[in-house]
């Protein structure tokens, strides 16, 4: 199958909005006519990484915005999330087709992996006036999201799940990158009492974990990488950091973006949203 005879097979059969489909498109196309206008080397659709999809949001969306700023990833989307986010939200949504057509791509064995685009989201955050949480329904998708999310989504696809799960357990998303596994205590019936941390780094409140968050903690610490010397974070990047504040931000855009019902919500389902959702209907300490 041809990238666009993918890309109508994947629109015609989705359960996303007309108007949706119409914006997916448009965007797509865009990609998929840059590759086809590369040379030295040729551009193939379907053997494509990030460096890639780089290139072409710098050279068709995003330089007029970044000035003299190389677009270096994480770095040059916070510049243009802080001076232009309604630019930022669009690039975002640019991603979201690209992870979306590249998901329906793997589905029918047309890509053994998909591109990994999670550095090429701004992690803007949603809007003041946004919905603090997500209905019954659209928790149950996510949670179903975070569920199979896997290996062909993420090298570390247990830590990211654990991540989704500690901020639906209600930890806000600096909370939930900077939680300290010294103060991290399991409980005979295998739950995790844990101190969360206070705004300048010390053990905050104590906070007893949901069983389903315990399990995850249990099923990431054996893939935990190893930490850099005086690094505590129970969440790690592939190198032994702490992550990135805007990392939560990304990943749970990442995992909205599998699903058609979270892909085209508006506003964006975000790390905020997820942690003011919880894990069941009325989610101890949320607003």
């Amino acid at each position: 199958m041809n990238p666009y005879d993918l890309l109508d097979t994947w629109l015609e059969n989705s359960a996303l909005r007309a108007s949706t489909r119409a914006e997916y498109r448009r965007e797509v196309t865009s990609w998929l006519t840059w590759c086809a206008a590369q040379r030295s080397p040729r551009v193939d659709p379907y053997s494509v990484g990030p460096e890639h999809v780089a290139r072409w949001c710098d050279k068709e969306f995003l330089r007029p915005h970044l000035g003299e700023l190389p677009f270096d990833g994480p770095p040059a989307l916070a510049v243009i999330a802080a001076e232009r986010p309604e630019v930022a939200r669009s690039h975002d949504r640019r991603i979201t087709a690209l992870v979306m057509y590249y998901t329906a791509a793997r589905d029918r064995h047309l890509v053994l992996t998909p591109p990994h685009l999670h550095d090429l989201r701004s992690g803007l955050s949603r809007a003041t006036d946004a919905p603090n949480r997500l209905d019954p329904r659209e928790r149950a998708v996510f949670l179903g999201a975070v569920g199979a999310w896997g290996p062909a989504d993420s090298q570390h696809h247990h830590r990211d799940q654990l991540l989704a799960y500690l901020l639906l357990d209600g930890l806000r998303p600096a909370q939930a990158v900077r939680l300290d596994v010294r103060l991290m205590t399991q409980q005979p019936d295998f739950s995790y009492d844990v101190q969360l941390p206070d705004a300048v780094d010390g053990p905050g409140r104590n906070l007893t974990l949901d069983p389903l968050t315990g399990a995850a903690v249990r099923t990431y610490l054996p893939h935990r990488p190893t930490a850099k010397d005086g690094v505590h974070t129970l969440l790690l990047s592939r190198t032994g950091r702490p992550l990135y504040s805007r990392f939560p931000n990304e990943l749970v855009r990442a995992i909205a973006d599998t699903h058609p019902l979270l892909a085209q919500r508006h506003p964006s389902v975000t790390a905020d949203t997820i942690a003011h959702t919880g894990l069941w209907d009325t989610p101890e300490g949320t607003s």
